[in-house]
C-alpha cells in the first residue's frame, strides 16, 4: 500500500514480440506475489500479439495505434508518424487516467509513447533492456528513467552508469529439475537412449535459414547415429515434414510447436537456436551446450551483439545466417562428438544464469513507488 491506504498502480507498457511480452508478464507476476494488492494495467500495440496474450495472463490491456518506422524513405512512414502522433495523445489520456505511481517499460512499439507521457507528469520509470545493444528508443528514454534493469555487462555505453541494475531477463520458467525428467523426455518424444539428442528451435513462427539448414542436412544427421527434435514453427512445418519424409528419416522428429520445453531440454544433448535475449537467458538457466545463429532481420542487428556476449565468454558457439547452410550441422555434430567442450560451454553459460531476475526487477519498482 502507498500512502493514504490506496493500491499501488502500475502500468507496464511494451511487447510486440515473445522477447518483450514474456518478460513483461513474469514482471507482473513477480509483482503480484511481493505486493498481491497491486493494481496492473499493460499498453500494448493495436494488432500485436500481446493484446491476445496478456487477457490470458490475467491482466488488463489497452492498445495504441503504434508501429514502427520502416528503415528507409518510403511514404508509408508519413502514415506511422501520424499513428505515433495520436499513441502520444492516447498514451497521455491513460496515464492520466490510471494514474500509476510507476511506469515499466519492456521495449517494443508502445514502450515509448508511454513512458514518455509519464516521464512528462514527473511519475517513476523504469525500464527493462533485454538485449546487449540498446534500442535506440531505450536510449532515448534513458536520461529522464529513474532506473534501467540490464542483462549485460558492459551497458553504460548506452545508459547513465548510476542508473543501471544489471538483473537479468525474466523468463517464462525455472528449468532447475532437468536431469530429472530425462527418462520421461526420451519416452515423449519417442527416442532412443543410446544416442545423442540435438534439440534445433525455429521458433513459435520458424527461422527459414535454421530450418532450410537443418533440412538440407538430413542425410548428415542420419549417417551420424543422432537424433533431432526439430521445431519447425507453423509456418515452415508442413514442407520440413515432407522433407524428412522424403528422405526416409527415421532420427528426426519434426514438431510445428513444442508445448513441453521442458522435455525439448531434457532430452537434449547440444541445441541450436536463434538469438533473441528472453531465449538465450532461458538457455542459460537449461545450462546445456547451445550453437546460435543469430537472425539478421532483427533491429540493429541484436541478435549477433547478444551471441557475441555469450561466444566472448566461452558461453556458445556461433554460425551466421549466411554460413548456416554449409556449416550448421556439421558444427552441431562436431559439438555433439565432443564432450569435453559440451561440458565447458554447459558451465559458462550456466553461470551467467539468473533465475531470480523478475523478483529482482519487481522489487525495484516497488522501491520507486516508496521513494
Amino acid at each position: 500500500m502507498t500512502g493514504g491506504g490506496k493500491n499501488i498502480r502500475i502500468i507496464i507498457s511494451g511487447g510486440g514480440t515473445g522477447g518483450h511480452l514474456f518478460p513483461a508478464i513474469s514482471i507482473a507476476n513477480a509483482l503480484k506475489r511481493l505486493e498481491p494488492t497491486v493494481e496492473i494495467l499493460f499498453v500494448g500495440a493495436e494488432g500485436r500479439m500481446e493484446m491476445q496474450k496478456v487477457p490470458e495472463a490475467g491482466y488488463d490491456i489497452e492498445a495504441l495505434p503504434v508501429a514502427g518506422f520502416i528503415r528507409s524513405l518510403t511514404p508509408k512512414n508519413i502514415s506511422v508518424a501520424a499513428k505515433l502522433f495520436r499513441s502520444m495523445l492516447k498514451a497521455r489520456k491513460i496515464v492520466r487516467r490510471f494514474a500509476p505511481d510507476v511506469v515499466v517499460g519492456v521495449g517494443g512499439y508502445a514502450s515509448g509513447p508511454v513512458l514518455k507521457q509519464a516521464q512528462r507528469m514527473n511519475i517513476p520509470t523504469l525500464i527493462q533492456e533485454q538485449n546487449s545493444y540498446a534500442g535506440v528508443t531505450n536510449k532515448l528514454l534513458a536520461k529522464n528513467a529513474a532506473r534501467i534493469c540490464v542483462a549485460y555487462d558492459g551497458m553504460e555505453k548506452y545508459f547513465p552508469k548510476g542508473k543501471i541494475i544489471k538483473t537479468g531477463n525474466p523468463v517464462r520458467h525455472t528449468f532447475e529439475n532437468l536431469s530429472a525428467l530425462h527418462s520421461e523426455a526420451l519416452e515423449f518424444f519417442n527416442l532412443s537412449g543410446t544416442m545423442p539428442v540435438i534439440l534445433v528451435l525455429g521458433g513459435s513462427l520458424g527461422a527459414g535459414t535454421v530450418n532450410s539448414s537443418i533440412g538440407g542436412g538430413i542425410g548428415q544427421t542420419e549417417g551420424a547415429g543422432v537424433q533431432v527434435i526439430w521445431q519447425t514453427g507453423s509456418h515452415y512445418y508442413d514442407r520440413m515434414r515432407g522433407q524428412a519424409e522424403a528422405a526416409g528419416a527415421q532420427n528426426i522428429r519434426v514438431m510445428g510447436f513444442i508445448n513441453r520445453m521442458d522435455l525439448a531440454y531434457a532430452a537434449a544433448d547440444v541445441i541450436i537456436s536463434r538469438a533473441g535475449a528472453g531465449t538465450i537467458s532461458e538457455l542459460a538457466l537449461v545450462g546445456k551446450p547451445v550453437i546460435l545463429v543469430p537472425s539478421p532481420n532483427v533491429a540493429e542487428d541484436h541478435q549477433t551483439h547478444n551471441a557475441m556476449a555469450l561466444v566472448n565468454r566461452n558461453a556458445a558457439l556461433l554460425v551466421t545466417d549466411k554460413e548456416a547452410a554449409s556449416k550448421l550441422v556439421s558444427t552441431a555434430l562436431a559439438l555433439v562428438a565432443d564432450s569435453v567442450r559440451c561440458a565447458s560451454l554447459s558451465e559458462n553459460i550456466h553461470r551467467m544464469a539468473d533465475p531470480n531476475a523478475d523478483e529482482v526487477i519487481a522489487r525495484e519498482v516497488l522501491k520507486l513507488v516508496r521513494r
